[in-house]
């Protein structure tokens, strides 16, 4: 691991926005590759080897207009090999090649054929496996609400590696509700993406090889359970600092970090208002005082630096009592307010922002109580599933097209999982605690506590929700506007590459044409 790297000397860094290549046949297109490169990270760093989209981590901004149909040409230009350590005993992987790629408009709802399913994956040009595609297009019809979503790799087994290795960009979505609002756009509307890793002294990325305290007869490579980075990387830049005038600005938060979660807060109580969560603005403006995003959640941010002209605020993490006094991730990045107003900031932050209708309980037509188990392999690691299946088990779950269901997501693990679900957006209804020591030993499920809504932050569109251990988590939502082919799965990327992933099929409206659906 390198020594310690010094905070804040390098300025943020925003993405650059994607160029448009051409209109044609009612679609804007876009063509993006994969490609390797080195990339300076920070000041006192080597240039470190990366994977990104169009040879930038994080990728381009995709800006996109809501209705605005959007074609996107995917082209894997990688190496062979891959530069992160590839188990390739899990998911029955071993005679695919060790590098494949497949793209996930994260938040979408796309049909099936440009949702990035993780077994679509495809290889570079250089590669002879048969009939597999080099490159493939994807059609976003952005036929949703304006919201903050995000692309990454998601390729089955290796999701974790490439999505380390550089694999993240932001998609804007402007939605129409939000044109009638006066809030910070252009120079004032910044994109954060915050990720974590850890560096070799070379500059290189560290990833480990095997799990801590591994057993003589592990793969080696193995998967490990959890990988937490000892540097918070922001934009690309290590510990970044980000000049700006005092007057409000507006954040796009992401949380790409493969297993991390945080509860971001600024050092001098400055107030947080969110105005917006995974699936688009909220109906009402919140203001937190900390404000917590397992990975892939995003939260669209006012911040208003006008009482702070010439201060510098630190954004910071919440590591709880029991941190490692050593550990220097409950730093982010730091806001200095030190520019001059360049205009005179006339944006406003209005009561009311959106609506969000509730779904009505009579048009519920199923409820489904899904279990997060636990278990160990064969060589004593943990493995984490979905209804105690496994990624290649047969398809279970059936919805059918337009249908609204209930699912208790019921976390019988030691810790929260973010789990999300492909296709759609769904509303959190309440969490529930209930005695998991009981629940493992007899089944019996004893509540030590009431249902209790989500916090005013979680009251919109969300398509990730943290299940917490020993609860019971509900969400509501309608399977739309395609039936198809689809997954949901654990976001914490270490788990989602070994088997904590599920298919689940969207069927045509009143099938009954499968057994499963019968039973049930």
């Amino acid at each position: 691991m390198t020594s310690r790297l010094e905070k804040f000397v390098d300025p943020l860094s925003v993405p650059e926005f994607l160029q448009l290549r051409e209109q044609k046949d009612a679609h804007f297109y876009y063509e993006i590759t994969m490609e390797e490169f080195y990339q300076k990270l920070h000041r006192d760093l080597p240039p470190t080897r990366l994977w990104g989209y169009n040879g930038q981590f994080p990728g381009p901004i995709i800006e996109a207009y809501e209705g605005e149909n959007i074609r996107i040409l995917w082209q894997n230009n990688l190496p062979n090999e891959h530069f992160l350590p590839v188990d390739k005993t899990i998911l029955h992987h071993e005679n695919m090649p060790e590098v494949r790629t497949v793209v996930h408009l994260h938040g979408s709802e796309t049909e099936p054929e440009s949702d990035g399913y993780p077994d679509a994956w495809f290889t570079n040009h250089f590669q002879e496996v048969g009939p597999v595609f080099k490159k493939k297009i994807y059609d976003y019809p952005n036929k949703q609400r304006g919201a903050t979503l995000w692309y990454h790799d998601h390729a089955s087994g290796i999701t974790r590696l490439n999505v380390y290795a550089g694999l993240v960009g932001m998609y804007i979505l402007r939605g129409h509700e939000e044109k009638r609002l006066n809030l910070p756009r252009g120079a004032y509307e910044i994109p954060l993406i915050v990720t974590d890793r850890t560096f070799n002294e070379d500059g290189s990325l560290f990833y480990p090889i095997q799990p801590n305290n591994p057993s003589a007869n592990l793969p080696n490579p193995s998967v490990v359970p959890a990988f937490v980075g000892d540097t918070i990387v922001v934009n690309g830049k290590v510990w970044p600092y980000f000049e700006v005038e005092p007057r409000k600005y507006r954040f796009r938060l992401l949380n790409a970090s493969n297993t991390r979660a945080y509860q971001f807060y600024f050092d001098n109580g400055a107030t947080m208002i969110q105005i917006g969560t995974d699936g688009g603005l909220l109906q009402n403006p919140v203001r937190l005082d900390v404000l917590a995003l397992e990975p892939a959640e995003r939260a669209d941010l006012i911040i208003d630096f006008s009482q702070f002209t010439g201060q510098t605020i630190t954004l910071k993490n919440d590591l709880g009592p029991d941190a490692d006094p050593d550990d220097e991730t409950n730093e982010i990045m730091q806001f200095r307010v030190t520019k001059p107003i360049a205009n005179p900031d006339k944006t406003k932050i209005p009561r009311v922002l959106s609506r969000v209708p509730r779904f009505s309980p009579f048009d519920v037509s199923k409820i489904r109580t899904m279990k997060l188990t636990a278990q160990t392999d064969e060589f004593g690691r943990p493995i984490l599933l979905l209804n105690n299946k496994r990624w290649s088990d047969p398809v279970t779950e059936f919805p059918h097209l337009h249908a609204t269901e209930i699912w208790s997501l019921m976390n019988l693990t030691a810790f929260a999982h973010p789990i999300h679900i492909h296709l759609v957006q769904f509303q959190i209804l309440d969490r529930r605690p209930f005695d998991l020591n009981l629940y493992n030993q007899t089944g019996e499920i004893q509540f030590t506590g009431p249902a209790v809504p989500p916090p005013a932050n979680e009251r919109g569109w969300k398509d990730t929700v943290m299940a917490p251990a020993g609860q019971i988590t509900r969400i509501i939502m309608r399977f739309a506007p395609y039936d198809g082919d689809y997954v949901w799965h654990c976001h914490i990327l270490e788990h989602e590459d070994y088997e904590m992933m599920r298919p689940y099929k969207v069927t045509p409206p009143r099938s009954h044409d499968n057994q499963y659906e019968k039973k049930n």
